[in-house]
């Protein structure tokens, strides 16, 4: 009787353990299959390329292969000048384009030795404000400078310059066009001049 009760638990113990065995084995065949499943759900990424946002200053490189490379503007070369030369004197600078361009890439410019916040008036370009030009006495503004692309110079590129305020939001200067229109036609605008001269006489 002992011997067949000893048999019934050992009996009974293995059955239990081949049960938990294959409930393991189950729940590892699901987990697999779960990730598989997750894995097939996830979008298929095609083939995908940075995009490059192009600014405006950008926009003179286009079709750069075409030009010849001492013609091209900023920021297409890429220029080193000799800063000890005497201010307003001719100097060398030693320009290699960025871009494809036709003849040698690396070329010889010439250019006035000169920092950028020197050069002339019409060759860089600023930001207007509006300001009260009629003002006494006449005010100033500070504001952000910068060179025209075809225009060679030492130093930075963009710069602040002072400013006197010669510019406002144009409805003076309108209303002056409309007047030397409407009533320059018929001498309105000479009663001055006449006054004057009568009173002289």
């Amino acid at each position: 009787m002992k011997l067949l009760y000893y048999c019934s638990v050992i009996f009974s113990f293995l059955f239990i353990a081949n049960i938990k065995t294959s409930q393991n084995d189950d729940e590892h065949v699901d987990l697999s299959l779960s990730k598989q499943k997750k894995k097939s759900n996830q979008p298929v990424n095609s083939t995908t390329h940075p995009t490059r946002t192009i600014h405006h200053e950008d926009l003179e490189c286009i079709d750069s292969d075409k030009k010849p490379c001492s013609s091209l503007p900023y920021p297409c070369i890429t220029c080193h000048m000799n800063d000890s030369c005497v201010y307003g004197n001719q100097t060398i600078a030693v320009c290699k384009a960025n871009v494809e361009c036709v003849g040698n890439n690396t070329f010889a410019k010439n250019l006035t030795c000169r920092y950028c916040y020197q050069i002339e008036f019409w060759e860089y370009k600023c930001i207007k404000k509006i300001c009260n030009s009629a003002a006494s006495p006449p005010i100033h503004y500070r504001t952000n400078c910068t060179v025209n692309r075809d225009v060679l110079c030492l130093g930075k590129r963009k710069f602040y310059k002072r400013l006197r305020c010669n510019w406002t939001g144009g409805h003076r200067w309108s209303t002056a066009l409309i007047l030397s229109i409407t009533l320059g036609g018929f001498g309105i605008d000479r009663y001055d001049i006449i006054i004057e001269n009568y009173i002289i006489k």
